[in-house]
């Protein structure tokens, strides 16, 4: 329905900010709400945040709350992540995501397709 392409991960030091990018095709786009998730070596995907379809609600997971900023253009079907201040701990592959179902937004459940995920290494 929605192919989504993800880049702009990278190797960073603590501190520092990276803009990850998510372009999708389709005439639809604007019908899906978005999120980003992440997942680190063994450990399980998790929710990082996710926009409405409008880019008027935004939602983030607790820990990167003040720090990420998620954020979407319709017209050039894109979705952006936002990350400052950067921690080892948000080192993981980083995945945008697409969501029809009425789930909750933190839920991997409902989102039914993926980008190909593009990694980001945090050193201290």
């Amino acid at each position: 329905q929605v192919q989504l392409v993800d880049s702009g991960g990278g190797l960073v030091q603590a501190g520092d900010s990276l803009r990850l990018s998510c372009a999708a095709s389709g005439r639809t786009f604007s019908m899906y709400t978005m999120g980003w998730f992440r997942q680190a070596p063994g450990k399980e995907r998790e929710f990082v945040a996710a926009i409405s379809r409008s880019g008027g609600s935004t939602y983030y997971a607790d820990s990167v709350k003040g720090r990420f900023t998620i954020s979407r253009d319709n017209a050039k079907n894109t979705v952006i992540l936002q990350m400052n201040t950067l921690k080892p701990e948000d080192t993981a592959v980083y995945y945008c995501a697409a969501k029809r179902a009425s789930t909750s937004v933190v839920s991997i459940t409902g989102y039914d397709d993926w980008g190909q995920g593009t990694q980001v290494t945090v050193s201290s």
